[in-house]
């Protein structure tokens, strides 16, 4: 076995292990896919992240660094904590990006920005793969899966940026917090929702909405604090109106954290997902 530098970074998390944990390994070439798997399977965290150099295409495109992105129950094209993890973990590890204001990670998605001259890191919400109405029998599926009245959903539509996201827009952050999910109901299907906290909630824990994610088909049968969910959330209810251009969302409560996923939208109309980024751990691995 070869060692490899790594570190395990606590995402999302305005305090300490409060986050979500990503695993990640540097410079991870010459590892094959079935190693990889193994190790995300080990890990048994939300995902496990590898650090590869770029493509020729990625390199000529402006890429510091490629990406790939395990759960324990396969790859993802594209995953938001992952992401600011990774990032974080590469330039702490000394890495340089060609660009001052912009880390740039090539990923099954393509090319993702990582924005980290204003504060926390923050990426740029990659564009829909799939979004729009969901089907009635789908809608059905994820409510009963989820244990919620079909009157507390207001909405539902796809908001799938590479996981293959549902999102449902249900009536308040306390019906968010009395899920309790079917599982073997739920299926393959991976369901986000998210409800508003009250004005005296959104001064008193500093957010304005809560949100829950469930993919028991990749192994992570609710994932404490989801970036990619929380992208695509956003994309869907602020153009919409439904959300304000830049809120707060907490998540984690169900599974015993406190995540707090900031979501900024610039001048430009591109909208920016961050969070606070810490490693706790750092070591090696013998894969």
């Amino acid at each position: 076995m070869t060692r490899y530098s790594f570190r395990q970074v606590d995402v999302f998390a305005p305090g300490p292990l409060t986050g979500n944990p990503v695993a990640v390994v540097h410079d991870a070439d010459a590892l094959d896919d079935d190693r990889m798997a193994a190790f995300a399977r080990w890990t048994n965290l939300s995902e496990t992240t590898f650090l590869l150099a770029p493509t020729a295409e990625g390199r000529a495109a402006g890429a510091d660094y490629r990406l790939r992105i395990f759960t324990p129950g396969g790859e993802l094209p594209f995953a938001g904590h992952p992401t600011l993890g990774s990032a974080h973990a590469w330039l702490e590890a000394g890495g340089e990006p060609a660009r001052d204001d912009v880390v740039v990670q090539e990923c099954g998605v393509g090319l993702v920005e990582v924005r980290r001259d204003a504060g926390p890191l923050a990426f740029a919400a990659p564009p829909l793969l799939r979004s729009g109405d969901v089907a009635p029998d789908v809608r059905e599926q994820a409510t009963a899966a989820l244990g919620v009245a079909p009157e507390q959903v207001l909405d539902a539509a796809w908001v799938d940026n590479g996981p293959g996201w549902v999102g449902l827009r249900v009536d308040s952050a306390a019906t968010v917090l009395a899920i309790r999910p079917d599982l073997a109901v739920m299926g393959d299907l991976k369901v986000g929702v998210v409800g508003p906290h009250t004005d005296a909630d959104r001064e008193a824990l500093g957010a304005d909405v809560e949100v829950r994610a469930f993919v028991p088909g990749l192994g992570v049968p609710e994932d404490p604090v989801t970036g990619s969910l929380n992208a695509g959330l956003a994309l869907w209810l602020t153009a919409g109106g439904v959300l304000p251009a830049s809120y707060v969302a907490r998540q984690g409560t169900a599974v015993g954290r406190d995540g707090r996923v900031t979501v900024t939208t610039a001048d430009d109309g591109r909208i920016w997902v961050g969070g606070v980024t810490t490693t706790v751990l750092a070591g090696d691995a013998a894969l």
